[in-house]
């Protein structure tokens, strides 16, 4: 549920195919913002609405369908997306299309990832059993998994979404991200590799 993810995402797909094939990919949810069923603030969906229009300006391509804000109760609540990437992942290792289905459902088709309703769908469309999956969502292992991620995510630095971290030897480096090109951030990258 991150516009700048969402953005960054073509670039990332291109990045990850030109990796030389020992580097290892893991991706980590962030979980920006805890379970929480008030309707956002009205000043945080204006700014969320700017970011959108800023992300449309600086990555030529990518799309936001404004319609989500009169369609939906907007929420500031990532965590089931978080959750719901996880049990994607344990359930088949299915989270790259879990997140892509929550992206295109937030980001595309005006849909509200903050609601479980809309999860269950996205879970069943990606070919997952919607029942073992509610179950799964709602258990205690998937908030113990959710919990160590985000505390994995913190011990390594990472504070803003997305993120690029190379771990090599025991040591990392924080990848400076280019939302146009994946030239630059692969040459980091092999230069760290050396």
């Amino acid at each position: 549920m991150c516009s700048w993810c969402w953005g960054f995402r073509p670039v990332w797909l291109q990045l990850k195919q030109q990796l030389d094939p020992k580097i290892r990919v893991i991706s980590l949810v962030g979980g920006l913002a805890p379970d929480n069923e008030e309707p956002m603030a009205e000043n945080m969906r204006h700014n969320l609405q700017q970011t959108w229009r800023r992300i449309q300006q600086e990555i030529p391509g990518i799309e936001f369908n404004f319609d989500f804000w009169s369609k939906n109760t907007p929420r500031r609540s990532t965590y089931p997306s978080c959750r719901a990437v996880i049990c994607a992942r344990e359930m088949g290792d299915l989270a790259d299309q879990m997140t892509l289905a929550i992206q295109q459902a937030y980001y595309v088709q005006a849909r509200n990832p903050s609601d479980v309703a809309t999860l269950l769908e996205l879970a069943e469309s990606i070919g997952l059993d919607r029942e073992a999956f509610s179950r799964l969502m709602r258990s205690d292992r998937i908030n113990d998994l959710l919990a160590e991620e985000l505390a994995r995510v913190r011990s390594i630095g990472v504070n803003s979404f997305p993120s690029l971290v190379l771990e090599k030897d025991s040591k990392r480096w924080g990848i400076a991200l280019d939302y146009n090109n994946a030239s630059s951030m692969l040459s980091t990258i092999r230069q760290i590799q050396k």
